[in-house]
């Protein structure tokens, strides 16, 4: 029985190895953050009525204003089911935001961004996903 276990104690000896690395890879000047992703739905009653130039105003007047820090956004498509149960398909727009960590006055921005966006165009959500991470730019 010995013998069974010596071969999988030296397996194991790189993993061990791996892991006692881990917070010295992790120290490398990198800082805790929050990355937020913000999923904004294009459509208004199946319609798209959030327009590329309807965005780029929203953008300019409301996101820039809370976010001056700045932000990435993108174009996507994706799926979601609606409140009443079926599944919709729509085009939509991604801001994602990467800050530090505990920050009320960014916490407060998205919020109002997400308030103002659902009451201008009439949506019933914008999905919020929170990652905390670390991160550094060189």
């Amino acid at each position: 029985m010995r013998t069974r276990l010596r071969p999988l104690r030296l397996g194991l000896l790189p993993i061990g190895v791996l892991f006692a690395c881990a917070p010295a890879i992790q120290s490398t000047g990198l800082e805790p953050v929050v990355a937020e992703r913000l999923y904004f739905g294009r459509n208004i009653a199946d319609t798209l009525g959030v327009t590329d130039s309807v965005w780029t105003v929203f953008v300019t007047d409301i996101v820039s204003a809370r976010l001056p820090r700045g932000f990435t956004f993108w174009k996507a498509e994706g799926q979601w089911r609606g409140v009443d149960g079926r599944p919709k398909r729509e085009h939509s727009f991604v801001l994602e935001v990467v800050h530090p960590v505990r920050s009320a006055e960014t916490d407060s921005a998205i919020l109002a961004i997400i308030a103002e966006y659902k009451r201008r165009f009439g949506q019933e959500a914008v999905l919020r996903v929170v990652t905390v991470g670390r991160a550094s730019s060189y």
